[in-house]
């Protein structure tokens, strides 16, 4: 059904109606709700037109393929490279593109029909690329069975990474996903099991589990015999870049059982510059002037700032058994050791090393 913003089913849990949203107008928009348990949050329910989207070949990435089930994210993290994404529905990259969640609710079974296809030549796909697909939503929707079942029913490759760890409810679901394809998991993680780390991560990261709970992930992930890399990602200068910090981190994932780390300093693309930044002169305004030399020639931090990281967590990773992880490449600054931590992505060798960024753009995205 078309355009039903202003219905409700028996079984909606209590969901009430919202407005029709128009920037959505050219997709087939189910409803606009709000719902109790997610207060301040607003779901554009919408029937997507497509599943897969093509990265481009350009963004050398170590996979061709996504899926993103939901655009908007409740994580609401103020340095999120895809907030600008949210622009393209005609919403705002700050406070819509964390409360303003478009969930495409037929996502898995799309997805099923196009790896159908005789034409699908089942290379790797990769979830969590742009939004998480285990933010709190995920909860309600429950996309993620589905769409991990199409693949490996299909005999696809994937990989997911999350902040989310609503991703254990779905454990025995993806073990017998690996006993049928390659299967990468992956966890975002930047900041230190301590008060301080926690501190940090709940004002920057807000609607995040806490790093005690993404360590715990991690266990449970190995626990269950599948491979964990982690992504210490983003770094934020004079905030978590202290040696101190670093190390604490470093043994806070191998003591959880991390089959590899990546480090990647943060980066300021438009949406999220202005967000982060607001955020920075509000919390911490004393730093805004050295952000302002640090990023002085874009979304990435200045070459020296990159050096100077590099050197400093390189010894901290193969200290820890680390190593063929590394911190990622960003344009011409490529260190040689490798971009993607063990066990995240499939197709990615066992040393890590895989391609460019993972936070290339991945522009020919289907919206719907």
């Amino acid at each position: 059904m078309r355009w039903q913003g202003q219905a409700i089913s028996n079984d909606d849990d209590g969901a009430l109606p919202g407005l029709e949203l128009p920037a959505l107008r050219g997709a087939e928009l189910l409803r606009t709700v709000r719902s109790p348990e997610f207060a301040g949050v607003t779901f554009h329910e919408v029937l997507a037109k497509s599943a897969l989207s093509k990265v481009p070949a350009a963004s050398q990435m170590p996979f061709r393929w996504t899926v993103n089930p939901y655009r908007g994210c409740s994580h609401a993290c103020y340095y999120c490279f895809a907030r600008n994404t949210h622009e393209y529905l005609d919403l705002d990259a700050g406070h819509d593109f964390d409360s303003q969640v478009v969930v495409k609710v037929n996502a898995d079974q799309v997805l099923r029909a196009e790896l159908a296809k005789q034409s699908w030549s089942h290379e790797p796909v990769a979830l969590g690329t742009n939004t998480d697909p285990y933010q709190r939503a995920e909860g309600r929707y429950r996309l993620m069975p589905g769409i991990i079942s199409a693949l490996a029913d299909s005999g696809t490759p994937f990989s997911i990474l999350t902040k989310g760890t609503l991703l254990r409810r779905d454990l025995p679901l993806i073990v017998e996903a690996a006993e049928q394809v390659d299967v990468g998991l992956g966890v975002s993680l930047a900041f230190a099991d301590t008060p301080q780390g926690k501190e940090l991560q709940q004002a920057v990261e807000p609607g995040t589990p806490t790093p005690k709970a993404r360590l715990d992930l991690i266990r449970a992930i190995r626990a269950a015999g599948l491979p964990c890399g982690v992504m210490v990602a983003p770094v934020l200068p004079w905030l978590t870049d202290s040696l101190a910090h670093l190390e604490r981190l470093l043994d806070n994932l191998v003591e959880a059982g991390a089959t590899g780390v990546t480090v990647l300093p943060l980066h300021l693309r438009p949406g999220a510059r202005e967000w982060y930044l607001g955020w920075l002169e509000r919390s911490h305004p004393h730093l805004v002037e050295g952000y302002g030399r640090v990023y002085a020639r874009g979304a990435y931090a200045h070459k020296g700032y990159r050096d100077w990281l590099w050197e400093r967590v390189r010894p901290l990773i193969h200290e820890r058994g680390l190593g063929g992880a590394a911190m990622h490449r960003v344009g011409e600054d490529q260190h040689a050791e490798g971009d993607y931590p063990r066990g995240a992505f499939t197709g990615v060798r066992a040393d890590g090393a895989g391609a460019a960024s993972l936070t290339a753009d991945v522009g020919s995205e289907t919206l719907f």
